[in-house]
């Protein structure tokens, strides 16, 4: 089996002639575009409408030129020839930002705008995007404002992040006379030697201290961006911006993190039981969160864990188990870690191949199979939307975890019930418990982190002990007395490449998480007649607010009682959980 994907259905490489004609025509697209804004008040409405929409399709089906630059940065961060066509790619997709901001403007000062949207054949499938557009208006810059934020966020925010990319992908780990690199050590926090886990744990903290300073501008710079962009918009705060991006509503976080606020001191207990069994007695040490239970110690080749998912998967869907299949046979996966690869997991989805790609930093764990399955959730997401016009492709952060997670939980409970004994279980049910312990503290506190940052960033910088003393605020108030306090992990700021990225990417996977498995219960119960509304629900998530997704399973995500229903499920596993090791 593959250890890297291929690339190559999309492009053959920077050199491949298609690559250079695209770049060709975005160049034309954008100039044509820009001539037909300055056409737009001779235009009857109707007319303009329809081109616009359908100049700005062909420019959509264009971004692969920036996702395969994208894909190819993401596996060798030492190599500057992805990060060279990353910025002409932008340069060139800037100059759209003048004539979108013109016509919105246009289309917004329509009086009779949705009454000829809804009557269009084609301007009916997006009446949800001129929806969103109407709202935007009021955030709109003027003139040539739009087109000026676009350009200087190239070399602002967008260089910013990229930095902190390049330095946690290259950044030299020294660990037990070896150097190794970041994605590498942090997998060893799932290594059965507990010596191990513990020494990984202080090579990783150790070598942060030669990038934590940059780093730290880069957080400080791409924030300011933010709040500076933000009073330009005239939004509140950062995250009213973020909440409006995600087509959600703030009474649904606040239902959400009052709910996580109850049931906080549960995660804390299992996380107390989790170190007694260690032998720990002052709360569980960073070091050993992910430290393997039970007897499921297994190890999986990319071969096993194809064939386990490939089980699991079949229990709940065969388009679902076709598409796994295909991910694996036809090279969509990036499997294992090595120097100037990025850390962590993501998926992209390809639409000019009607595809996605996978990145992981597969290690062998069961962990790493739960995260491919993950990986694969976000891939299958990906091709529920597929039949959507172009402009109808994008979900909202909160929505986009929910497949993901749905996915974890078809594996994790399908396994857990066929486990051969209690110690197959224990190691099954903790390690659902670290996820859903990731999603709900970990996920918390990286929320808490950045409300401090946003709200001491415009009147101060903040060096990076002041960031790790943020850091270790919010775990304190997350993880509760779950966690030994001298043993935390002050760094996280710098190695989760989520916050260099969109503001606030960090509640949606509590979000996702505890959707999802909202979802899974109403699965359990209806059984395979839940399959198809499932997939409808995943259809919806682009054309929709996540309230009016939520709808789609008769769920009312403002109240407060669905969000606590989905915590008693994780509940009622750490209540198994305990019993099983005071036992």
């Amino acid at each position: 089996m593959n250890e890297v994907w291929n690339l190559d259905p999309i492009y053959k490489g920077f050199d491949d002639p298609a690559y250079a004609a695209d770049m060709e025509r975005m160049k034309q697209l954008v100039a044509d575009f820009t001539a037909f804004t300055a056409e737009l008040p001779k235009l009857a409405p109707i007319e303009g409408l329809r081109r616009g929409i359908a100049m700005q399709e062909k420019l959509a089906e264009l971004s692969t030129l920036y996702s395969y630059a994208s894909l190819r940065a993401s596996t060798d961060a030492k190599d500057p020839e992805p990060g060279s066509y990353m910025g002409r790619v932008m340069s060139i997709y800037s100059g759209t930002a003048a004539p979108m901001a013109a016509f919105n403007e246009w289309v917004v000062k329509i009086p009779n705008l949705m009454e000829l949207v809804k009557g269009d054949e084609l301007l009916r499938e997006y009446e949800f995007l001129f929806t969103k557009k109407a709202e935007a208006a009021d955030y709109q810059l003027p003139g040539t404002a739009e087109a000026v934020v676009a350009k200087m966020s190239m070399s602002g925010g967008d260089a910013w992040s990229e930095l902190q990319g390049y330095l946690t992908s290259t950044v030299p780990v020294h660990y037990r006379g070896e150097v190794t690199n970041l994605s590498a050590i942090r997998n060893l926090a799932y290594d059965p030697d507990p010596q191990v886990r513990k020494d990984a744990y202080e090579a990783e903290l150790a070598c942060y201290d030669s990038i934590k300073e940059p780093v730290a501008h880069a957080l400080n710079a791409i924030k300011l961006e933010t709040i500076s962009e933000c009073q330009l918009r005239g939004y509140g705060s950062p995250l009213e911006r973020t909440l409006k991006h995600s087509d959600m509503k703030k009474e649904t976080l606040d239902a959400m993190l009052s709910a996580m606020d109850e049931y906080s001191p549960k995660f804390w207990q299992y996380l107390k039981a989790k170190a007694k069994a260690l032998g720990h007695e002052n709360g569980l040490p960073w070091y050993d969160l992910f430290a393997p239970m039970g007897a499921s110690s297994t190890t999986f080749t990319t071969e096993d864990a194809k064939a386990y998912l490939l089980k699991q998967f079949a229990t709940f869907d065969d388009e679902l188990t076709e598409m796994v299949r295909t991910a694996f046979d036809d090279a969509w996966i990036d499997f294992f870690p090595r120097s100037g690869k990025r850390g962590g997991a993501f998926c992209a989805g390809v639409e000019k191949i009607g595809e996605s790609r996978i990145l992981t930093n597969f290690d062998g764990m069961f962990t790493d199979v739960v995260t491919l399955a993950h990986e694969l959730g976000h891939a299958f997401h990906n091709q529920c939307i597929r039949d959507h016009r172009p402009l109808n492709q994008d979900y909202s952060m909160p929505v986009a975890e929910t497949a993901s997670t749905f996915n974890e939980c078809v594996v994790m409970n399908a396994a857990i019930a066929s486990a051969a004994d209690k110690d197959e279980k224990i190691a099954l049910i903790e390690s659902q418990l670290q996820d859903a312990t990731q999603i709900i503290c970990d996920i918390y506190s990286r929320y808490r982190f950045e409300t401090m940052v946003f709200e001491n960033r415009e009147e101060q910088f903040m060096n990076a002990d002041a960031l790790a003393q943020f850091m270790l605020t919010a775990q304190k108030q997350s993880y509760g007395d779950g966690l030994d306090h001298n043993v935390l992990h002050p760094y996280m700021w710098i190695c989760k490449s989520h916050y260099y990225g969109p503001t606030f990417y960090n509640f949606p996977y509590a979000f996702g998480g505890l959707f999802a498995r909202g979802l899974y219960a109403q699965y359990e119960k209806e059984g395979a007649a839940f399959v198809p509304k499932y997939k409808k629900l995943l259809y919806t998530t682009p054309i929709a607010t996540a309230e009016d997704t939520a709808k789609v399973a008769g769920i009312d995500l403002t109240d407060k009682e669905f969000w606590r229903a989905a915590l008693q499920t994780i509940a009622d596993q750490i209540d198994l959980f305990c019993a099983l090791v005071e036992t």
